[in-house]
């Protein structure tokens, strides 16, 4: 952990803002008047969270407690951690693009303007609980999964097209879907191109199966 700290009066409030990354988080911690008192990196573990959390609380009372843009993975393990504790999580999705080009991009000065976007009440979305967070994960494994399957039947459509007339005639007259039965019992035989359009036929039919 490295950490940067300037020496404060007790403080009444503080809000902390967190810029997150794949191995690690910044966390700045600010008094409710912005301005800054600490800021501290930690491991993105379960550990780490806790000390992060403990950090801010080390300062004052948390008004509230809020994280910056980064890794999608790490966002709902964090928000859980700081919820557990009874804080108040406030996502800050954009940093303000004024503020960057005036001090610059680091990872204290991201986390403390994230801070800074909770205080002034320019952050203000609460994050999805998890409830939501798996019917947003089923959603997309649903979506990518048709996705594939019309790649896939595109695929198969492009190698009967170029397929010697016996197959083609044979595969175009069936329906999509007893196509594909058809296609996943093919026995390839032949010679070597017969037999290499053949077994890519018979690979890609198991893919078009939702």
């Amino acid at each position: 952990m490295t950490a940067t700290i300037t020496p404060a009066a007790e403080l009444n409030a503080v809000f902390g803002g967190v810029d997150s990354h794949t191995d690690t988080i910044h966390v700045a911690v600010i008094t409710d008047r912005g301005g800054h008192v600490a800021d501290a990196e930690f491991p993105t573990t379960t550990a780490g969270y806790a000390a992060a959390i403990a950090f801010v609380n080390t300062y004052g009372t948390v008004t509230d407690r809020h994280r910056g843009r980064g890794d999608l993975l790490l966002r709902p393990r964090f928000t859980r951690a700081a919820r557990h504790t009874g804080l108040t999580v406030i996502e800050v999705n954009r940093p303000d693009k004024a503020e960057r080009r005036r001090i610059g991009k680091s990872d204290p000065m991201d986390a403390y303007a994230a801070a800074r976007a909770a205080l002034s009440g320019r952050a203000s979305v609460i994050p999805k609980d998890d409830t939501l967070s798996g019917i947003r994960a089923l959603d997309n494994a649903a979506r990518s999964a048709v996705k594939a399957r019309t790649a896939t039947l595109n695929q198969i459509a492009h190698v009967i097209i170029t397929a010697p007339d016996d197959i083609r005639v044979k595969c175009t007259a069936l329906r999509p879907k007893t196509q594909v039965d058809a296609i996943s019992r093919l026995r390839p035989a032949g010679d070597g191109p017969r037999v290499a359009l053949l077994t890519a036929l018979k690979t890609l039919a198991p893919r078009s199966r939702l």
